[in-house]
């Protein structure tokens, strides 16, 4: 099932956005794939769009560690290896103030954001460092919600700075496996989360305002720099957003 360059590719949240765009890349650049998500119905719309049997479909919920060993144990049973990890998959809470949040919805949010990047690293340190050739790569999805918050977004925002701390670690840990771990922080991709933003959405100052969005596809080319390096090569942290976004400057 592997593909002619033997590497194995896994992308969590695959069944949409940016999981897609990104999983539908990896396997036209030969990888095979193994796709992760709570949606089977959206992971095998996935595959289809692939139209190779390259794609391993294994629906996962994030949230549950138990799910997770699954979903690395399926991979090193069909693969053998796992030579990418993509810690994509993320969820949100209501936008609504702070104090009213409950402690559920907070906990959904860092379950799945920062728990479940944890889980998942760890499932590919085991795998990586004992397969041969050695090592891995492994790329976490931050978001410029990782630098810069947007109003009623705490539990997102809390989780994605805590995502830069642990690329830091694991890129640190990493090092003695040979495993390379960096961030990709996307601004305004055009997915189906950011089709409210031609709408307008709220600024810090309270306004709301229409903002500019990217190919979701731009996305795509920057992990698949990132993932084209070799080992002793690592790009720690990227950031590819829309050029008119606002996110630099004042306001």
């Amino acid at each position: 099932m592997a593909s002619s360059n033997d590497k194995i590719a896994l992308v969590t949240g695959a069944g949409s956005g940016i999981g897609r765009a990104c999983a539908l890349a990896l396997l036209r650049e030969g990888y095979s794939v193994v796709l992760a998500g709570r949606r089977l119905h959206a992971l095998e719309e996935t595959a289809a769009q692939a139209k190779t049997e390259r794609a391993l479909i294994v629906p996962t919920d994030l949230a549950d560690a138990a799910s997770i060993h699954a979903l690395f144990e399926k991979t090193r049973d069909t693969f053998g290896r796992l030579d990418l990890l993509f810690n994509n998959a993320g969820s949100g809470a209501p936008p609504i103030p702070l104090e009213d949040l409950t402690l559920e919805q907070w906990r959904k949010v860092i379950d799945v954001n920062l728990t479940g990047v944890f889980l998942c690293t760890q499932e590919a340190f085991r795998i990586m460092k004992s397969q041969t050739p050695r090592g891995g790569r492994i790329i976490n999805n931050g978001s410029i919600s990782a630098h810069t918050p947007r109003p009623n977004a705490a539990p997102y925002t809390a989780s994605k700075h805590a995502v830069t701390g642990l690329t830091k670690a694991t890129a640190l840990d990493g090092r003695k496996y040979d495993i390379a771990c960096g961030q990709i922080d996307i601004g305004n991709a055009g997915t189906e989360m950011t089709a409210c933003m031609k709408d307008g959405v709220q600024q810090a100052s309270g306004a709301i305002t229409v903002e500019p969005t990217m190919d979701v596809d731009n996305v795509a080319l920057a992990v698949l720099y990132m993932a084209s390096l070799p080992l002793d090569a690592n790009v720690l942290f990227l950031t590819v957003m829309a050029t008119k976004m606002p996110f630099v400057g004042r306001g």
